[in-house]
């Protein structure tokens, strides 16, 4: 047996440890957001014109305060402001919105394998998407129908959920499940029925996931859906600490268990919709992120939340990087976040596995 002095010792070294990480944790946000500022720079310069990091800090400052005799092209002028601007915009409010729900809901639900689509919005909003485009509606109508149908399908669960009054996480799950599975199956009667010239390619791209089209329109939508429901995810980020350790010791530690639940499944759902309504279905980020930055800050809300939205942004601008650079014909994000994520999170689950599932964490 070890002697008490051993068990001291080990004792001590496992208090610095942890006052060494939550020290250490204190730098990461500071550091995530200078590197998320200088991939912003960074992502405006590449592409088909080539530009200068000066040139692209000269060219956007000029809109504020002219302060340079203008010694650029007007092209390159309008690709940094209307075409590669717009774009990095969206990619980071989505990247934020999407690893700040996911990260809350890993929480609420106690599950690692949780994302924003597990309530059946991701899938709504698809097929409302699908829909438009099979009636031949462009633009804001389809981005309507899309959001509408998102917001809609999580009446369906909780209709589904609510037995009695009473709703439970686990049957909460299970009722995104059918719900994803209903507007799935539906979203493939759409494809069959659709044009197979014109159409049926257009919802294949379209739920792929893109925002090739992005405007400063669409990043408004984006941040009027996101950022609302990321403000009030994090001002609940003490009372998902508490939910995290079950409903039961939350309601005797008198946490307001239903009405933090609903709060926080409804902004995810805000997130999700608004996401797919502009930009097609963008999978795995709220699913990986989330584990990365609980690695790095571990599992307290309050420093989890906003490293995993700062996170998710800097990884969807890369991603985005990646789409419009590797090939000559741009790839939709989703199949990025898939092939990268689908292996990350394998390796991730392995290590959780190892340590001995979510209570190690």
């Amino acid at each position: 047996m070890p002697s008490s002095s051993a068990k001291a010792t080990a004792d001590d070294d496992r208090t610095a440890t942890g006052a060494g990480r939550k020290l250490g944790s204190g730098f990461v946000l500071p550091a995530l957001l200078c590197l998320l500022v200088a991939a912003t720079l960074y992502s405006v310069t590449i592409g088909r014109y080539d530009l200068s990091v000066a040139d692209v800090t000269y060219i956007l400052i000029d809109n504020i305060h002219p302060v340079v005799v203008p010694y650029w092209d007007p092209v390159q002028e309008v690709v940094v402001e209307q075409v590669r601007v717009p774009r990095i915009l969206a990619a980071i409010v989505i990247g934020f919105g999407l690893s700040m729900s996911g990260a809350a809901l890993q929480g609420l639900f106690r599950n690692p394998l949780v994302d924003p689509g597990i309530i059946g919005v991701t899938s709504g909003a698809g097929f409302g998407g699908t829909l438009a485009i099979l009636l031949g509606l462009q633009g804001y109508l389809l981005l309507t129908m899309a959001f509408l149908f998102g917001i809609g399908s999580v009446f369906l669960v909780k209709l589904l959920s609510t037995v009695r009054g009473r709703t439970s996480m686990l049957t909460l799950v299970l009722a995104g499940v059918v719900i994803s599975a209903f507007f799935s199956a539906a979203i493939s009667i759409a494809k069959l029925l659709a044009d197979p010239f014109q159409k049926l390619p257009a919802i294949t791209y379209w739920l792929m996931g893109s925002i090739a089209s992005s405007n400063y329109l669409d990043v408004l939508l984006l941040a009027v859906a996101v950022v609302p429901s990321a403000i009030a995810i994090f001002l609940l980020r003490f009372q998902i600490n508490i939910l995290s350790l079950g409903e039961e010791k939350a309601r005797a530690l008198g946490a307001r268990v239903v009405l933090v639940q609903w709060i926080v499944l409804v902004a995810s759902a805000l997130i999700s919709a608004g996401v797919v309504a502009t930009s097609g279905i963008i999978g795995w980020v709220g699913l990986v992120i989330p584990h990365v930055a609980r690695a790095l800050v571990g599992a307290d809300h309050q420093r989890l939340l906003p490293v995993s939205g700062v996170l998710g942004a800097i990884y969807l601008l890369l991603v985005d990087n990646l789409a419009r650079t590797v090939t000559t014909a741009e790839i939709p994000l989703g199949i990025i976040t898939a092939l990268i994520g689908v292996p990350v999170f394998a390796i991730i689950l392995r290590r959780l596995h190892a340590k001995g599932g979510w209570s190690g964490d």
